[in-house]
């Protein structure tokens, strides 16, 4: 019997390419994935993009469902830089993908997505003009019909970002994060990374109610009063168990509801065991597999937009904090496959 079984599979699949799979549901990905024989693109050759996706500009971008970008800009630290050497590390990470099993979703394969490129900065000193110029390239992504998704930089870059994809209505947003980010000025500055979420909430762009803050911890809650104020739910790192994790992704579905969902992810949620290499690590955070998790749990919400940042690749001694942030990204970009907001018009569908 076990000769027989063996002559079986040896039949089978012993001249079988790796693109030839027998269970349906298995070969319709692999048909999107894999070309005659087999083969497939070596994802250490060409041009570096975010997830390996296609190049395109931003004057393509209607021809687009999502389109991704990087702002390499770190002016609105308070503690370490070296951010805006974030995008250009995930674009190294040379795998991640194609197929998202847990999501079931080829999403490079699925959607029509693009990398455009980085926002081209006038100025590596002026965090005002940097921040005026994020918010008009976004607002072109979104006039032009795609859902943006950007890798930053530092969190001063999500304030720019949300001032475009909430300015006919104000966003919810799932926000998972170390820190709040909800603090004032600070040395006569308040457009800082510690304070994007007030000056957007400030701003009538983000909905408080409608925010969910997850993996907050470290010695600064005092500063972020904001948050509960206005109506923010904050979820602390230490209550985040095994046995809460399916109320937490419940509380976070509810608090954002069926409207327009912004999803904002700082490396630095992930504690510094898995993610060293940002600017303010703080210990006892996720773990990437808890993040995962919860990411994934978000599936079928109305996001219309999310962003990776503060990974700052210096302070890694391997590539594991820029390989984690490529990951999230790549979970990021699959939870819009079945988003109500991704542009289903004629021509950029797949």
């Amino acid at each position: 019997m076990a000769n027989a079984k063996l002559e079986a599979l040896r039949e089978k699949f012993g001249n079988a390419d790796g693109g030839t799979l027998f269970t349906p549901k298995y070969q319709k990905i692999a048909s999107k994935i894999f070309s005659e024989g087999g083969k497939r693109p070596a994802p250490y050759s060409g041009i570096p993009t975010l997830l390996d996706a296609q190049q395109a500009t931003l004057e393509q971008a209607s021809e687009l469902q999502v389109a991704l970008y990087g702002a390499p800009m770190d002016l609105g630290v308070t503690n370490r830089n070296g951010a805006r050497f974030g995008p250009r590390a995930l674009r190294s990470i040379e795998r991640v993908g194609p197929y998202n099993d847990a999501l079931e979703t080829a999403p490079l394969h699925e959607m029509a997505v693009a990398d455009l490129g980085d926002v081209p900065f006038s100025s590596r000193f002026d965090l005002g003009l940097s921040h005026k110029e994020i918010e008009d390239y976004v607002t072109q992504i979104v006039q032009a019909g795609a859902i943006p998704i950007g890798v930053g930089g530092d969190h001063s870059i999500t304030h720019p970002i949300l001032r475009a994809v909430g300015r006919n209505e104000p966003v919810g947003m799932v926000h998972i994060d170390a820190h709040c980010d909800t603090g004032g000025a600070y040395e006569n500055e308040k457009f800082h990374h510690g304070g994007p979420f007030r000056n957007a909430v400030l701003d009538g762009v983000l909905a408080p109610e409608r925010t969910i803050q997850i993996g907050i911890r470290g010695a600064a809650g005092y500063i972020w009063e904001f948050s509960e104020m206005s109506g923010m739910t904050v979820v602390e790192a230490k209550d985040i168990t095994d046995t809460s994790f399916p109320d937490i992704i419940e509380k976070a579905r509810q608090v954002v509801g069926s409207g327009p969902t912004y999803l904002s992810f700082d490396i630095d949620s992930l504690d510094p065991a898995f993610a060293p290499g940002t600017g303010t690590p703080e210990i006892g955070g996720l773990t990437t597999r808890e993040a995962l998790r919860l990411i994934r749990g978000l599936k079928g919400l109305n996001f219309v937009g999310g962003d990776v940042v503060e990974v700052a690749p210096a302070y890694d001694q391997s590539t594991n904090t820029a390989h984690a942030g490529a990951q999230m990204l790549f979970e990021i970009l699959s939870l819009m496959q079945f988003s109500p907001s991704l542009p289903r018009t004629q021509g950029k569908g797949k």
